[in-house]
């Protein structure tokens, strides 16, 4: 038992991020509300970011810049320059989302995904 709490504790970011992303799973899955379900989808994309920057991560290790004749560990840049890509993807997809909501709600006057396809239904 205390093997796998020291496990868990020295990949808390793993776990932390994992937590995160069954949270906006849920949300995603469980809500009918389409502003939820972007939230839900934005927290998803905070532990996949959060999962990758952690893995460039390195305990005691210090940013790689380069000083002649001092031996020391870096953290990867990579993980963090990717994410930064990722993180303008996703603020788009969010505003590209919340702007077809607002659509959605001018055009049937709610935000409920299941309202909204049972009055589709209805229409001729």
């Amino acid at each position: 038992m205390i093997e796998v709490a020291l496990r868990l504790f020295e990949n808390k970011y793993f776990l932390v991020a994992m937590i995160l992303f069954i949270i906006g799973f849920h949300t995603l899955l469980t809500h009918s509300n389409l502003i939820k379900k972007v939230i839900g989808m934005n927290i998803m994309d905070t532990a996949i970011f959060l999962f990758f920057v952690s893995i460039g991560y390195v305990d005691g290790a210090v940013a790689p810049i380069i000083e002649p004749g001092v031996e020391q560990a870096y953290i990867n840049p990579l993980p963090t320059v990717l994410i930064l890509t990722g993180i303008v993807v996703a603020v788009s997809v969010t505003a590209f989302a919340l702007s077809l909501i607002v659509k959605l709600y001018e055009s049937y006057g709610t935000l409920d995904a299941e309202e909204i396809m049972r009055i589709r239904s209805n229409e001729p």
